[in-house]
């Protein structure tokens, strides 16, 4: 009996260290990885370092809260991007008077921003609206919207890039905070808190997973289901139009050519890694928060390594099959 005992004992620990992968892989590799740069990489833990690396994962990570949401759901949008290149354009082309006709750069901009996040939300509320009533695929559903949105900012300035280094968004979004503290990261940590708290604390969140779980069964429970699905879609775009305005604000200019592109697959890749299955039903916000900052640090230490970006892409690939099989061993 106690030979018996202590042979279950030694099978059980291999299925605990695969839950502890499972729970806590992202967050246990991102400390290695944190450790590995305190020792070899110079200036890693100087304040400039840690604010350059919070600064250019935002906008994926802004993305990640919403590709957070809609996998959830059992859904996925790969149209984002677009939407981010989108927003640019169109925040360029109002501010600068060449949409409406406001020729005051400032009013221009507070005139450009909501117009910018409302077109990015309906982008949104569409692709919920392919899902829910004419029974598209999702991903299908926003590649037609990825190419689509994607040839429209495109069409509509020829494919040209527009610098504005004097706008007053540029001044909003990429200044300091008591001199050390970037405004970006701010927005970046109150999205992060509000979605976070979202999820925790109210009604919503319990539809959302109800829907991602079992779409029927939440039907005869009383969810909304549809109607969840359009308001998840809706966010994911308004979050792609915040991480359009980000992006611009870092990069001084609108590009509708290269803005946004792969920054689908690298918000889904956080998402992945930070635990959220890619089968639905489930959902951690700080999970991909996790996974963001895990995939931006990868890149940096092996550009700070002289290691091809290419090779970062294969790297972050793996990191992708590796937390699909840890969800498939949880779904086992």
């Amino acid at each position: 009996m106690i030979r018996l005992e202590q042979r279950l004992t030694a099978l059980k620990l291999p299925r605990n260290l695969r839950n502890i992968g499972q729970d806590y892989g992202a967050l246990i590799a991102l400390i290695v990885l944190i450790i590995f740069n305190l020792i070899f990489t110079t200036q890693f833990s100087s304040v400039i370092a840690i604010t350059n690396l919070l600064v250019h994962v935002t906008p994926t990570l802004i993305l990640g809260v919403g590709m957070t949401l809609v996998i959830a759901t059992g859904g996925i949008d790969i149209s984002v991007g677009s939407v981010m290149g989108l927003t640019g354009i169109l925040t360029y082309l109002i501010f600068s008077g060449k949409l409406f006709g406001i020729h005051n750069i400032v009013l221009g901009t507070i005139v450009a921003i909501p117009i910018a996040l409302a077109v990015a939300t309906l982008i949104g509320a569409f692709n919920g609206l392919m899902v829910t009533r004419f029974k598209v695929q999702p991903i299908v559903a926003t590649l037609i919207t990825l190419i689509t949105i994607r040839g429209v900012a495109e069409v509509t300035v020829n494919g040209f890039q527009f610098a504005f280094l004097s706008a007053p968004i540029v001044g909003w979004l990429s200044g300091n905070l008591f001199g050390f503290l970037p405004r970006q990261v701010i927005l970046m940590a109150v999205i992060v808190a509000i979605f976070a708290w979202l999820m925790r604390a109210t009604s919503f969140s319990r539809y959302l997973l109800a829907a991602g779980g079992n779409q029927s069964a939440a039907r005869l429970a009383g969810v909304p289901v549809n109607r969840v699905l359009i308001t998840v879609y809706a966010l994911c775009g308004l979050l792609a139009g915040v991480a359009g305005l980000a992006f611009i604000a870092f990069d001084s200019a609108a590009n509708p050519v290269t803005d946004g592109v792969g920054m689908e697959l690298d918000a889904i890749a956080a998402v992945a890694v930070g635990g959220t299955p890619l089968t639905g039903g489930r959902a951690t916000i700080l999970g991909t928060v996790v996974g963001a900052i895990f995939i931006q640090l990868i890149r940096q230490t092996l550009v700070a390594l002289n290691v091809p970006d290419d090779i970062a892409s294969v790297i972050i690939g793996v990191l992708i099959v590796l937390a699909v099989f840890l969800q498939r061993q949880r779904k086992a």
